[in-house]
């Protein structure tokens, strides 16, 4: 069975990817929030990376322990192959519906 991707799943794993090697909660709430230009729920973030994980489009691992952090160690997030064929298959979906809703949205009209 297909999985569905959410748009704020989408975001989340568009944000992933662009963070590359330093995909972690605060980073990814952060780089989300200065895009959208509205607040991120942490719990709702977290519960949306589980999910993803769930689903098999992320996967995580642990980072060393760091001074800053009071020696704990952050969770690093990665998008699978499922989540960017998943990512591309939403991106498909949109360009054609963009592309026939094109003539209605035209600004001659």
């Amino acid at each position: 069975m297909k999985e569905y991707l959410g748009e704020f799943e989408e975001l989340v794993l568009l944000t992933v990817a662009s963070l590359t090697t330093n995909a972690y909660g605060v980073s990814i709430k952060n780089f989300m929030e200065q895009r959208l230009k509205r607040d991120i729920s942490i719990g709702s973030l977290h519960s949306t990376i589980t999910r993803l994980e769930e689903k098999g489009y992320l996967t995580s691992s642990l980072g060393e322990p760091t001074q800053e952090r009071g020696g704990r160690r952050k969770r690093f997030y990665q998008v699978t192959k499922s989540g960017k064929s998943a990512l591309q298959e939403i991106k498909d979906l949109r360009d054609q519906l963009w592309v026939t809703a094109k003539p209605a949205l035209s600004s001659s009209k």
